[in-house]
């Protein structure tokens, strides 16, 4: 508008000869006329001011405006019919319905405009779905009422019988935006649903339930075709034409609380005991068992939270799971997790990264006869999307990648169906892997895991456990010139950080490992604002290795991983290894996923002691009763085992006594011990109780041997009979005995019998390479560079123990570790004198020497005669778990039982050497777990 036009025109000057000065003179010296030009200006311009705060104002309060009188007064379904027919030879159900949808809007002021609208019918009988229709954008005025019609026609190839049409029940929902105006303003989308069930010919022109929800509702789903039967493939249809997802922010959660233990209690799930040196999430005792294993009830999941339907969006080229408190976002069809949207956070992913390089599955392969544990390493890229399971509460989707033959030595030989699972009311993602080999090349597989990579800007603060959190480095930090690579690529130095407050620390992967038992729960919290983001593994009766096999966590990335197999403090025997024709089948996971948030304000910590929480609820439901998958059997699918260990060393106590506090595990049937090298089949552990009873719960069926250990007694348990289980046995073992290796009395013994070096000494790290996590830490052998300390403490000279003189805790180095020498590595010789008040010649004395870890050594021992005089005893080339550089106490346990001849002691002093031959590098070296020598065995117990 011209203001000018609407201004009034100044009085007339009769000392300017009564012409009116002109108006626009603006600059004339003292004139009356422009003053009043100028105020009339200002007040003009502080209306249209005050009209344009004013529309702000009201706009703003609108934009606030809760959700108005709306509801869905009636709902109807008319002209409903059905018929069997082929098409293209293939037997199909066809149904017409026409919906009337009558929407009152009570509010005399305010109008509502429905959008993006769908309708689906679905016979849930079959878990088909039989036709989706767009519905057109309509508007509402304020207080009226409006019928809606919609038609829909859909086909399914599910007729394999006759039916009768009342005999046929549907269910029906329709969902969509609705958007409050008044005027030119408008609100935000806010979503609704309404569905009905039970419908049928009989209840044409009935009225349906319905069901409204808040402005907290999820936006409506967009289907994806039915579900297909396992094994099949099911067409996507093209995308929806709205496929904006939903304005509100997620609603906020209560912090879930422990679902009441199973009864009876699964121990074989439950975590280990936390020692005081080593917390592990919330502190639990280990499980009191029952005398034998209990009838079974079947465990179930803990009570789903109500929450509004899971909805599922199928793109061209993507495919979203929502469920109103996360939306995560996948590539159609190789199945990265590309974005995970919640608590206000677009995406908690690494969005700097590419969207293959987010959330992943990968695989190292090698072909067969491949040496060491190198591979090559592939992200699993599907090629086949499918809906597995699609209800209001849960849907479970599947990406699948199959082996292409024509590829033969550029495609590895497996199939790897990756499945994810979403739950209603549930914050958080399942993840789990079926992968099967059949009449295939053969293949190694040195790695496989599901790894997750957040935004580095926001997630800066990783939890492995109690007193192992911090905050961390970014992963640029790492790169040069800010970071300087050390002995290994994985270790690097903080020269110039980002923060200041990282420079002069050391920052490696290795260092935020630990033992299969403990990894239940870890991840990585955002301080602002307050979101927590963890990886919980319920059970690790799919990973290889055992219970105190090491793997990965989470690190700087920010990382985290779930690791199923891998080679890492275990090295090339923990590779399966495929031979040509070989099939096999596993399930990896599932796995979950846990998203958690706090207001602004409150400690982030609580969100650690929130997952703790949940790991205990998802530890508790295990095994779930929820994942589609026939090859992952439910609880009423499994068995259970028990029995009542006892342990008897005739040289330490008279009779029997409980073996409490014993490994005991089910693991494929093998030698004794071969449950720490098997790494193809599953393994279910848990512990004894004070008493040495035990129960396995939801033990998988199938062929068995019964193994363990207890610490502080020599060698490995095995239960000689084949232990066979089917669906629904309950096998009670009854007493079981287990008789440690002895042959004779002790003579002397070094360290603990508990398969790890963590007894002996270990040495302060070099001040140069500190990582301030383990500075005053139980678990100071995580730091950096402790191998090198050992040539700082003997330079010249190698360790000398003498037997009840020397304190294993204070003078046993913890890894028997080469010196370095120049540009050179020598191999170490340590020297242990003792003391013998008698001597048998013709005796056969026994020297127990457990090995806690080795790589790439050789162990030669000699009695009395300093190298190089000839060894009674050469372990020969072992090992290749590389512990002692990977910051790991212990890697595979290895046990010898040597013979010494009486004639090569000596009545009084006598040495034995024992000697690490071989010395190419710092890293080659053996830890000690145990030695002992033992008197000949024709003495008498003592």
């Amino acid at each position: 508008m011209d203001s000018s036009q609407d201004l009034p025109k100044p009085p007339g000057r009769s000392d300017l000869g009564g012409k009116p000065p002109k108006y626009d003179n603006m600059n004339s010296g003292g004139g009356g006329g422009g003053r009043i030009k100028v105020i009339v200006m200002v007040v003009i311009l502080l209306l249209l001011l005050s009209c344009a705060i004013g529309g702000i104002v009201v706009w703003l309060a609108f934009k606030k405006v809760t959700m108005p009188q709306f509801m869905v007064q009636r709902l109807a379904v008319s002209n409903f019919n059905m018929h069997g027919g082929f098409v293209d030879d293939q037997a199909v159900l066809s149904t017409d319905m026409e919906l009337l949808m009558e929407a009152d809007n009570r509010d005399g002021m305010i109008g509502t405009e429905f959008r993006s609208m769908v309708m689906e019918v679905r016979w849930d009988e079959h878990n088909a779905r039989l036709g989706e229709a767009e519905v057109p954008v309509f508007t509402q005025k304020s207080g009226s009422t409006t019928v809606m019609k919609i038609n829909t026609h859909g086909e399914a190839d599910i007729l394999k019988k006759q039916l009768a049409k009342e005999d046929m029940k549907l269910e029906l929902s329709i969902s969509g935006n609705v958007v409050f105006f008044w005027g030119p303003f408008k609100t935000k989308d806010y979503p609704f649903m309404v569905s009905c069930s039970d419908i049928s010919v009989a209840s044409a022109n009935s009225v349906c339930d319905s069901k409204l929800y808040s402005s907290h509702a999820p936006s409506p789903p967009r289907r994806a075709p039915a579900a297909a039967p396992e094994g099949s493939e099911t067409p996507t249809p093209p995308p929806p034409t709205d496929t904006s997802p939903p304005e509100q922010s997620p609603p906020e959660t209560p912090p879930p609380t422990a679902s009441p233990p199973l009864k009876p209690k699964d121990p074989s799930q439950a975590p280990a005991p936390a020692t005081p040196s080593k917390p592990k999430g919330p502190p639990e005792a280990a499980p009191t068992s029952p005398k034998g294993p209990q009838d079974r009830t079947e465990a179930a999941s803990p009570p789903k939270p109500k929450g509004p339907p899971v909805r599922l969006l199928v793109h061209d080229a993507e495919v979203v799971l929502d469920n109103g408190i996360s939306q995560v976002m996948f590539s159609k069809p190789g199945g990265f997790v590309t974005g995970i949207k919640y608590n206000g956070i677009e995406n908690i992913l690494g969005i700097q990264l590419p969207e293959d390089d987010r959330g992943y599955w990968d695989v190292v392969w090698a072909p067969p006869g491949t040496k060491g544990t190198k591979g090559k390493f592939e992200r699993v890229k599907a090629s086949t999307f499918r809906v597995i399971t699609e209800k209001q509460d849960q849907i479970e989707i599947s990406f699948l990648k199959t082996y292409n033959a024509a590829l033969k030595g550029k495609d590895y030989p497996l199939d790897v169906d990756q499945r994810y699972i979403m739950m209603s009311g549930v914050s958080g993602l399942y993840a789990y892997s079926i992968v099967e080999r059949k009449n295939w090349p053969g293949l190694n597989i040195p790695n496989l895991r599901l790894a997750f990579k957040l935004d580095k800007d926001k997630f800066n603060y990783v939890v492995v456990a109690d007193n192992r959190q911090r905050d961390m480095p970014q992963p640029d930090d790492r790169l040069p010139p800010r970071g300087q690579v050390l002995a290994y690529p994985e270790a690097v130095l903080l020269v110039n950080p980002i923060k200041e407050q990282f420079k002069g620390e050391v920052d490696d992967k290795y260092q935020y490992s630990d033992e299969s038992q403990d990894i239940r729960v870890h991840g990585w919290i955002c301080k602002d604002p307050p979101t927590g983001f963890w990886q919980i593994t319920p059970s690790y009766e799919f990973r290889a290795g055992g219970p105190n096999k090491q793997f990965l966590t989470s690190h700087v990335g920010p990382s985290t991983l779930a690791m199923f197999v891998s080679a890492h403090y275990s090295g090339e025997e923990l590779i399966p290894k495929f031979a040509d024709d070989e099939p096999w089948k596993k399930v990896l996971g599932p796995v979950f996923m846990y998203f958690n948030s706090a207001p602004k304000g409150q400690d982030y910590h609580l969100l650690w002691d929130d997952a703790k929480k949940k790991m205990t609820e998802e530890v508790q439901s295990w095994p779930y009763d929820f994942p589609a998958s026939e090859d992952f059997p439910k609880a009423n699918q499994r068995a259970n085992v028990g029995g009542r260990l006892f342990v008897h060393d005739s040289f330490l106590t008279p009779e029997k006594v409980p073996a409490k506090g014993s490994f005991v595990g089910l693991a494929p049937p093998g030698e004794v011990g071969s449950w720490q090298r098997d790494c193809k089949g599953y393994q279910f552990w848990t512990q004894t109780d004070e008493e040495g009873r035990f129960v396995i719960n939801n033990v998988r069926p199938g062929d068995y041997n019964l193994y363990g250990w207890t610490n502080g007694y020599v060698g490995d348990f095995k239960h000689d009979a084949l232990i066979s289980l089917k669906i629904g046995h309950n096998v009670d073992l009854g007493d079981l005995l287990f008789k440690p290796t002895r042959d004779g009395p002790t003579l002397w013994e070094i360290g603990e019998a508990e398969r790890t070096a963590k007894e002996f000494f270990v040495p302060d790290p070099n001040p140069k390479y500190v990582n301030k996590l383990y500075v005053n830490h139980p678990d100071k052998f995580r730091q950096y560079g402790l191998w090198e300390r050992y040539a700082e403490l003997y330079p010249k000279e190698d360790l000398v123990y003498t037997v009840n003189i020397s304190d294993y805790r204070k003078d046993w180095f913890y890894a028997q570790v080469t010196r370095k020498v120049g540009n050179d590595y020598n191999g170490s010789t340590w020297q242990v004198k003792f003391k013998l008040d008698n001597v048998d010649p013709k005796g056969v004395y026994k020297l127990r020497l457990a090995l806690a870890s080795a790589t790439n050594a050789e162990l030669e021992v000699r009695m009395n005669e300093p190298p190089p005089a000839p060894f009674i005893f050469s372990s020969g080339r072992i090992g290749n778990d590389n512990s002692i550089a990977r910051h790991g106490i212990h890697g595979l346990f290895w046990m010898y039982n040597i013979d010494i001849e009486g004639s090569k002691l000596k009545q009084g002093d006598n040495i034995m050497y024992l000697t690490q031959v071989k010395s190419s590098s710092p890293f080659q070296g053996i830890m000690y777990d145990y030695i002992r020598l033992e008197g000949p065995a024709t003495s008498a117990p003592r």
